[in-house]
């Protein structure tokens, strides 16, 4: 099968984004398919600073193209992101290389800007289409104004297949936007368990004579940065411990003034932008992963944490609830709860025992569920099924093909900080 695969972001940009695509993209060639991959990615200095941006990197077996999003980065000098002048682009890159080579289908990461890219993509083809709904536009893109909230309905009711990683998370989709149960596949994310396990001399869950708490991935306030340290704060008086943050993302700056305000620093330390190549032994390096997220489409660091033999302190939110199960294999929290969140903290420093039996679960599930062999298997069968599909074109009737930035309604937000996107 000749497959184009398009995403929003791939390295060197870290995020959840990045790793599921290039974990998807490793199967894929391995399984026989021709792949071509599509890369949106900023090159500004702010879209560097927030994602660690920059064209992406060659992939062993399939083509890639980068396509540096100029339209988005118009924001950045005090514009507004003009999303349509990107999609136009990857709607002409496809179609031109679709002309030389038949694609058999197109698979778009995000509902919004590229799942929508590939639903004209499959209008001017006829190729069948997949969107994988994943974290930010499922939960905010079509709130925000009437140009989105437009173009996600014609992703959700007209997409050939819509991937989601968990019940939860298609949940708030379906109340956000109504859309019928029916119409996702719920696909997990998965880890490479390959690269992702405990150190080899390590039991699982132990700890440190310095016990280590370990944030991975985007810093940012929604992900609950801020939070965390707030956490730390209420724990200042009490045993030794240390908490690192390892990434970077928009609220890099506030959650280092946050350390400083609070006279953290003997407590919380940063270490800034990682490459995913180093990520396994950041893992390892440390004793108990923290999230205090609010929300996720399926947490990727998450499940590198229970593969790599750490416990995890998380929330009862959308895209964690499907894998942490309180007491079992992980400790949940209610949301924006930092005491309750302090708490755990403290409860793991004092009972290691608890820490290893907590992370030995959680180990056993990511073998069995999460590993990225069974889950390609499932994206595969979708792949086989929306083939004898047509693609439904019926969504041009209410949002135009080549609508432009002067078309669109200039009050969503995400048209001043598309990074929120």
């Amino acid at each position: 099968m000749r497959i184009c695969f398009i995403s929003r972001r791939y390295f060197p940009a870290i995020s959840g984004m990045s790793v599921y695509a290039r974990n998807l993209l490793r199967q894929l060639v391995g399984r026989g398919h021709d792949v071509v991959m599509l890369s949106q990615y900023r090159d500004d200095p702010i879209g560097r600073e927030i994602y660690g941006g920059g064209p992406p990197p060659d992939v062993d077996g399939v083509e890639v193209i980068g396509l540096e999003s100029i339209g988005e980065a118009a924001a950045s000098a005090g514009g507004l992101a003009d999303f349509e002048a990107d999609m136009a682009t990857m709607v002409s890159t496809v179609l031109a290389r679709h002309e030389c080579k038949p694609f058999d289908l197109v698979h778009a990461q995000y509902s919004y800007p590229t799942g929508l890219a590939a639903l004209e993509i499959s209008r001017h083809t006829g190729i069948p289409n997949v969107v994988s709904i994943q974290g930010g536009d499922g939960h905010w893109v079509g709130s925000c104004c009437d140009t989105h909230q437009l173009a996600m309905q014609a992703v959700l009711e007209h997409a050939n297949a819509l991937l989601i990683g968990c019940r939860s998370f298609a949940q708030e989709v379906q109340d956000n936007h109504g859309t019928a149960a029916e119409r996702f596949t719920i696909v997990p994310g998965g880890v490479d368990t390959e690269r992702f396990h405990a150190a080899p001399d390590q039991v699982a869950g132990s700890l440190h004579a310095t016990p280590r708490f370990l944030y991975h991935g985007r810093v940012d306030r929604r992900k609950g940065a801020i939070d965390l340290i707030d956490a730390v704060h209420l724990l200042r008086d009490g045993p030794a411990f240390e908490v690192v943050f390892s990434g970077i993302g928009p609220d890099l700056e506030a959650a280092r003034a946050r350390v400083e305000e609070l006279g953290l620093g003997n407590r919380v330390s940063f270490s800034g932008y990682v490459p995913y190549a180093e990520a396994p032994e950041v893992y390892r390096a440390n004793d108990i992963f923290v999230s205090p997220t609010w929300s996720e489409g399926f947490s990727n660091t998450i499940l590198e944490a229970m593969a790599s033999g750490l416990p995890v302190i998380s929330t009862e939110s959308v895209g964690v609830v499907d894998c942490i199960e309180h007491e079992r294999n992980g400790l949940l929290v209610p949301c924006h709860d930092i005491a309750a969140f302090a708490r755990q903290m403290r409860r793991l420093l004092d009972d290691e025992a608890l820490s290893r039996r907590l992370a030995a679960t959680a180990l056993d599930d990511v073998r069995r569920h999460y590993r990225w062999p069974v889950v390609a298997e499932q994206i595969e069968h979708c792949y086989r099924q929306v083939m004898t599909t047509p693609p439904d074109s019926a969504w041009s009737a209410f949002y135009t093909p080549g609508r432009t930035l002067a078309q669109a309604d200039p009050s969503c937000r995400f048209r001043q900080q598309p990074h929120l996107l």
